[in-house]
């Protein structure tokens, strides 16, 4: 973060000084990126759910700040790491996704509960409860209840080891029983709206069985929380997540906006998130090697869009990582060394670990650079 705020502390709010950022670099439009924040806000809120926004899509305290103050209840964290670079910066009410069960984990879980407000950790077997137990003394810590939703990833595989593992917590002097974390995950990126809403129809009656054992068994769960940007809309209409961990909405990548959202013919959030690149190289016309490859963009998503700096038509290819190419079949247009091509970002999450650092910019001004508080916050 120092290195690209002493490196351009001087563009800041100089007219038109998105164009001379060292490049590539990672740029977040301000308006954009508020308006998305506000229409998840407003959604969330006319249904009477909860927004606690995952973390893990941004990493950064700055954008957690105007989700908070849009009347998110907390966020969501992946890995330790990351809730405790959030707790540092002052962000409370953090809900880690993941299983904490190495022991030198759990012994740094035990003391981010000491000094962080409303910390809420996932467990998914007895083992991990006891292990919880004997490390935060005579602390209090807030416990949900992982249910495996059909990925095998992490949570509980049945109703009946649900109710299993919710009896064991109950017996336990310190841990305080939430309720449930369900994330639908594979869910979320099947492209046809219709097609995704059926799916998670038939997961969430799944979830409305498991609920319903808890609470025959005084396991009634006051939390609910899980979702996602992709089925949020989906979510709302069946009505059982008590809050929501939509991410990706407040950057609006490549991977979901070739996603029906159940919006109408319009996308629901805006691009708000971009790598912004230069010509390296264009000696061959019809293409231009640009200096943003591997390195500079996640490549799980595929190759990104291309929203300026080439004429309809050109195609982003890596070529290796520090290089991309833009290429324009059949045609001689010739690019010129220096010029400025943005790219959508394909996969936010894994693109923004990469950067120390988000410009902020107001149009083409340059108006802040935050940190990416979190980055490489893995463990």
């Amino acid at each position: 973060m120092r290195d690209d705020y002493e490196l351009h502390r001087h563009l800041l709010h100089r007219p038109g000084s998105r164009h001379e950022l060292n490049t590539p670099v990672l740029v977040l439009e301000r308006g954009a990126v508020e308006r998305n924040i506000t229409k998840m806000a407003e959604f969330a809120a006319a249904k009477g759910v909860r927004l606690r926004p995952h973390a893990k899509t941004h990493k950064s305290a700055d954008i957690a700040r105007l989700q908070l103050a849009a009347g998110a209840v907390g966020v969501c964290c992946a890995k330790l790491g990351e809730a405790e670079a959030f707790a540092a910066q002052g962000i409370s009410n953090i809900l880690i996704t993941s299983p904490i069960v190495t022991a030198p984990a759990i012994r740094r879980l035990a003391q981010l509960n000491e000094k962080s407000a409303e910390l809420v950790v996932v467990v998914d077997n007895s083992a991990n409860v006891a292990a919880l137990v004997s490390a935060v003394g005579r602390a209090k810590l807030h416990v949900l209840i992982d249910v495996d939703p059909g990925i095998h990833r992490t949570g509980v595989a049945s109703p009946e080891s649900a109710l299993r593992l919710f009896q064991c917590i109950a017996d336990t002097p310190n841990l305080v029983y939430r309720g449930i974390q369900y994330f639908c995950g594979l869910q979320q990126h099947i492209p046809t709206y219709h097609k995704r809403a059926a799916a998670v129809a038939q997961r969430t009656q799944y979830l409305k069985a498991l609920i319903g054992l808890l609470a025959a068994h005084g396991g009634k769960p006051e939390l609910v929380t899980g979702g996602g940007t992709g089925t949020h809309r989906i979510d709302a209409e069946l009505g059982l997540f008590t809050e929501w961990q939509v991410g990706s909405y407040v950057f609006m990548d490549q991977q979901y906006a070739q996603c029906d959202l159940g919006g109408g013919p319009e996308q629901l959030f805006e691009h708000a998130l971009f790598v912004d690149s230069s010509v390296v190289s264009a000696n061959t016309p019809g293409i231009a090697t640009v200096d943003a490859g591997f390195k500079a963009l996640s490549t799980d998503g595929g190759s990104p869009k291309i929203i300026s700096g080439a004429p309809p038509g050109a195609e982003f290819h890596f070529m290796g990582d520090e290089h991309g190419a833009i290429i324009l079949p059949n045609t001689m247009y010739q690019w010129q060394n220096g010029d400025s091509v943005r790219l959508v970002v394909p996969h936010c999450d894994p693109t923004v670990n990469l950067y120390d650092a988000y410009h902020v910019v107001d149009g083409d001004t340059l108006v802040d650079i935050w940190p990416v508080t979190a980055r490489g916050r893995c463990r």
